[in-house]
Order: C-alpha cells, then structure tokens, then sequence
C-alpha cells in the first residue's frame, strides 16, 4: 500500500526529471560551454518552503534523499552549518551532519547512513534524527537505489512576545509558553548513480506528521525534489565543469535552480548559483592532502530583506574513507608498533 502511494506521488515527477535528465545529458555533449553557463541563469517562481535551504547541494545529497546513503561506496562524514540572512533578527539557522556507507550482504549491494539536522529560526527550534537505508542494484555503468529514511522530529516553540498594543495573553490562538512535541517522520527517495552522473527523486515528511501543540496542530509540509549531476571533463584534464541541478516542490510552487562549479586538478573549486529573486551564490572548496573536503559558500542578497541582512554563510565539511573488512596480517619489526 506504501509503494502505490510512493509511485503516486511520483508520477508527474518521473515525467519531468526524465525529460529534464535527458536534455540535460543531450546538453552536455555540445562543445559550445556557453549553453552550460546559461544554465547559470535559469529563473523559476520562489516560494516559501519548510524544509531548510542548503546552497552546496553536493554535499548534502542524503538530507533530502535517503537512496543516496551509501552511493560513493566508501564511508562518507559529511557536515554543513547554513547562517541564513546574518544580522536579520530570528533568521534561519542550520546545522546538519551524517554518516553513511555501503556493505553488501546476503549478496546483495546496501547503503546504510544516519542524519541529524538542527533547524532554528525565530520561536521555532526542529531537531530531526533519522536513519537512511537504500538497496542497491547494477544498472547500466552505474546503480540505481532504492531509499527509505525513518526518524523523528522534534519541534519545539519557545515564543517572546513584544506587544505595545494591547493584552495578548487572552488569545487562545497565540501560544504563550514554551512547548515541545515529538512526531514520526518518513521519507522516500530513487537515486541512480554512475562515475560522472548522479540522479534522484525523493520525498521528505511523507506521512505529513502532525505536530498538536496547546494552541494549534500544525504539520510537517510534504516536498518533492529531482536532482541532477554531471562530471563535464574539458579538453584540459586538469578542468572538469560540474552542474547540478536542483526542482523542489511542496505540491503548490516550485522552486527551479541551477549551480554550476568548475573544479581544477580535483582538489580546488568554485562556482556559482542563481535563486531567483532571493539571492547570487558564490561558492569555493578545496580537498586537504589528507581528503578532507571545505566548501565555503556566500549568498548575495538580492530580495528587500538585503536592507537588513549582511548575506547568508554557508560552511561544509566532508571525509570519504575505504573501511575493509578483510584485512591481511601485518608483521612489523620495531616494538613501537606492538
């Protein structure tokens, strides 16, 4: 009954990223890259989500989508802070992090990972602790998994009223005092993956929990996304060019993004990304010498709450590490390694 509804919910969906997928894929092979910088500047209707904004898409794959846990096939750590409108009193703040690997067993492929994420903005503190699982399958030059991500959230309301007007403490509307509820929360997710490409579909707050506080019952807004990437080499092997692309939907408005990186000799980056009538991303990393990955990403502000907002931040963190089982004895001559 669960998988009718999932493939439901995805059936316009399904039409729309594949048709997207393959004229991304068709776009690619031209040797005109001023098509690839156009992607740049797509612009698309901006509306008002629930689930936080992430500007490195990249590095927060299983956050929105629990098929991508294990897809780099080692075991991946993975963190992002998002300080969102810096100076804009009660703007969104939001601290992620996860874990995830692959293992096969009983002969088969699996992806395993966990994901916490801490969300704050004005009265209003989300803690999310969830764990992602896809099943994994040869595909073509890559795999396609399929993710479920179970977990809770707690959301929490500690309001601090300011009123010059008038008495607000008789209105059984507005809450008054602090209150923390607890809710289950389901996602669902599709992810194919080869060497240079990555593509998904995913659902997060499937099951639309409510949330029943004193004075209200909210609940956790379902959304949509297809995402899309691809490992462009140039003529140059030093270069590669890498877009990504991003449609996130609650089922009522859409947001449609384009972020485009060109990243030299494997371990320096830096790109750009457009939200329409929100903000001009510019984004740098690096990867240390020992594999540690560092992402910097800065928002330029271009709706009305610039006047009051200095920009947003955004720091990753990643490692990616090999984890064998099967390790061979070593035999080591010095005492210092007994």
């Amino acid at each position: 009954m669960l998988l009718r509804k999932f493939f439901s919910y995805f059936k316009l969906l399904l039409k729309v990223g594949i048709s997207v997928f393959i004229k991304l894929k068709n776009s690619l092979k031209v040797r005109n890259f001023n098509i690839l910088i156009m992607l740049v500047f797509v612009s698309a209707n901006v509306f008002s989500q629930q689930d936080p904004e992430f500007s490195q898409t990249r590095s927060v794959l299983t956050a929105f989508n629990p098929a991508a846990a294990g897809a780099n096939e080692k075991v991946c750590l993975n963190m992002a802070h998002h300080e969102q409108w810096v100076g804009f009193d009660g703007a969104p703040s939001t601290s992620f992090f996860s874990a995830d690997g692959s293992f096969s067993f009983f002969g088969a492929d699996h992806g395993l990972g966990l994901s916490i994420m801490n969300d704050a903005y004005a009265f209003n503190s989300d803690l999310g602790i969830s764990l992602n699982y896809a099943y994994r399958m040869d595909l073509g030059d890559g795999k396609i998994s399929f993710g479920t991500q179970l977990g809770i959230i707690n959301k929490s309301l500690d309001p601090e009223w300011i009123n010059n007007e008038g008495d607000i403490a008789g209105d059984p509307e507005i809450p008054q005092t602090k209150e923390s509820r607890v809710g289950f929360d389901m996602g669902l997710g599709i992810f194919y993956n080869t060497e240079n490409l990555f593509f998904g579909i995913s659902t997060t707050h499937l099951n639309q929990a409510e949330i029943k506080y004193e004075t209200a019952t909210p609940y956790l807004v379902r959304h949509y996304y297809v995402t899309a990437g691809y490992n462009l080499q140039l003529s140059n092997p030093m270069f590669e060019v890498m877009p990504t692309f991003v449609l996130k939907s609650d089922g009522k408005a859409s947001q449609l993004y384009f972020n485009t990186n060109v990243r030299y000799n494997k371990r320096f980056w830096g790109g750009v990304s457009y939200r329409p009538s929100d903000a001009i991303v510019g984004i740098v990393g690096l990867e240390l010498f020992n594999g540690v990955r560092i992402g910097y990403s800065y928002d330029f502000v271009i709706s009305k709450i610039s006047k009051y907002s200095s920009g947003t931040h955004e720091l990753t963190v990643g490692y990616c590490f090999d984890l064998s089982l099967d390790k061979t004895p070593q035999r080591y001559k010095s005492i210092r390694f007994l």
